[in-house]
């Protein structure tokens, strides 16, 4: 009944009326002749819902059956194997999609329809026989349509097969005056102003897919591995990186006052916010890290892995950063760093095989459009081995190279973006590089000590392109040491008395590491900055959308 009465209010949008169908294509049901059906064409879809349920019993409770989901043959499924779509010549095919582009000759129209499901559009051929063709004025680029005929070879050398075209249903009109996307290339920087519509272009629609294939192949892999999805939550009193660069959570802020909030009427004490009369009673933040939370479940459960959002309040308008972001974060109890370092490189070579098989078409896009050589860049981490090296031994090599670094090379200093490139891309030639045992005063403090006293067992997969990808270590799982970090932090102890519980109850060795989910996706399809990477990207002095 939902898809009936949702294909009622679709098709009121239609300016004229639907001949009689013998088939919905919107709820694949059986119309039957009504009463309503006679009156008004669009009511049909109605009473489709109402044929298709048994007439209630005496002693029956009334209702209606819910209809059968069934799923929808896509453009992709079509288009997208070997024979680009040959096997499907003299079939029956419907396509629910927006139109791309219109072309009216004098006696047949092209009508390009793109799903979303891949990047071919299917080509769409109507002559004035059609049923729906007095609509022809109304269908240009951004409108929605309904289209059904059968599939043809065609006969342009763009494309396999066509859809030649026995019916067409206008679902929603698109000003073709107003609506920002046409044919024309625009920015991505203007796509960035209407990022609710900018999914529709072949490039973040090409995104939006490897960016899905990228997710389900992460949960593949983990799952496959034996992990357990843990759901890590958002809200937090913890700062896991002890930066102080988070965002608060309060309700002291009432904006029930016309005009905003009156900084008099925040509760305050001896000078400052009394917390202890906000929700929580103390302060709380929006995580920047699910980290400490999965160590406490691979402290039960082994291996877990945590995928959500993660945020930081750093105020940094440039194309490395987002005030919110998705992280993959998973934690190996029973285990060091060089077990840490074996999961990542694993992880990283599955998910990207995944996208080179399965995202062909928009990975030859990437290829051809965004960033040449792509694909031989993903190949390369694909099949090479992962090598590591020290922190120690990466400064020298960096000192070595006599190269002019714009940040300077020191014993001591975090390792820049220039640095991290050149010792993937030039010192190792394209090869995936690890650094290890990093300096403990440039680290957080749940990383393990190393027994030298200043360096902690803390490491950073490089690939070419990006520099860091990945940032992991090995968890401080002595009490007394980690105690002892976090004076040397200044962290409130007491803001971690459950994280330090852990390594009071059954402590045992673990690692993990942390992947920014967006990076990743900016690494895969070659995409220069990172607000390109999100579907509605959140940075200093923007919320929209």
């Amino acid at each position: 009944m939902a898809a009936a009465a949702a294909a009622c209010r679709l098709l009121r949008l239609a300016p004229r009326r639907i001949r009689s169908p013998r088939h919905s294509p919107l709820t694949g049901l059986t119309l039957l002749p009504t009463p309503l059906a006679a009156s008004s064409g669009w009511r049909r879809y109605c009473a489709a819902a109402q044929a298709s349920a048994p007439p209630p019993t005496a002693n029956a409770a009334t209702g209606e059956t819910v209809g059968e989901f069934r799923r929808r043959i896509r453009v992709s499924e079509v288009k997208g194997g070997e024979d680009e779509g040959a096997a499907w010549v003299g079939k029956d095919l419907t396509v629910r999609g927006w139109v791309r582009t219109c072309r009216a000759q004098r006696t047949v129209t092209f009508v390009e329809v793109n799903d979303g499901s891949c990047l071919s559009n299917m080509q769409c051929v109507l002559t004035p026989e059609t049923e729906g063709y007095d609509q022809i004025d109304s269908i240009t680029t951004g409108a929605s349509v309904l289209v059904e005929g059968v599939v043809a070879s065609s006969q342009g050398g763009k494309q396999k097969v066509e859809l030649k075209v026995s019916k067409i249903i206008l679902i929603g009109e698109s000003d073709p005056t107003s609506f920002p996307i046409q044919k024309k290339r625009v920015s991505r920087e203007f796509l960035r102003t209407v990022a609710h519509l900018r999914p529709r272009t072949n490039t973040f629609g090409a995104v939006a897919r490897v960016r899905n294939a990228l997710a389900y192949a992460t949960h593949k892999f983990f799952q496959d591995s034996g992990f357990v999805w843990v759901s890590s939550p958002i809200i937090t009193a913890s700062d896991c990186e002890g930066a102080g660069e988070q965002f608060y959570v309060t309700t002291l802020l009432s904006n029930s006052a016309e005009g905003g909030c009156p900084v008099n009427s925040i509760p305050s004490k001896d000078g400052k916010v009394d917390w202890s009369q906000d929700f929580f009673c103390k302060p709380a933040f929006l995580t920047v890290s699910g980290q400490l939370n999965g160590e406490a479940y691979a402290s039960a459960l082994s291996d877990i892995y945590t995928f959500g959002p993660t945020f930081r309040a750093e105020n940094s308008n440039t194309s490395r950063h987002l005030a919110e972001f998705w992280m993959i974060e998973p934690e190996l109890a029973f285990a060091d760093l060089n077990d840490d370092m074996a999961c990542a490189s694993a992880y990283l070579q599955y998910v990207v095989k995944y996208i080179l098989e399965n995202c062909k078409e928009d990975m030859d896009f990437f290829n051809t459009w965004v960033e040449k050589g792509i694909i031989e860049r993903l190949n390369s981490v694909v099949e090479k081995s992962f090598v590591q090296m020290s922190y120690s031994d990466a400064i020298k090599l960096l000192i070595g190279s006599n190269k002019k670094f714009e940040f300077p090379v020191k014993w001591g200093l975090d390792l820049q973006s220039e640095h991290e490139r050149y010792i993937t891309e030039v010192a190792f030639g394209g090869r995936p590089v690890i650094i290890r045992d990093y300096p403990k005063d440039i680290k957080a403090f749940y990383m393990r000590q190393n027994d030298d006293g200043k360096t902690v067992a803390a490491m950073d997969l490089l690939v070419p392109r990006v520099g860091e990808l990945i940032g992991g270590s090995q968890r401080e799982e002595r009490l007394d040491y980690l105690e002892a970090r976090l004076d040397e932090a200044n962290l409130n102890k007491d803001s971690y008395w459950w994280y330090l519980d852990l390594r009071r109850y059954g402590s045992v060795p673990h690692a993990g590491f942390g992947l920014g989910f967006e990076r990743l996706v900016q690494f895969a399809t070659g995409i220069d900055n990172i607000r390109d990477a999100i579907p509605f990207p959140r940075v200093p002095g923007s919320a929209e959308f």
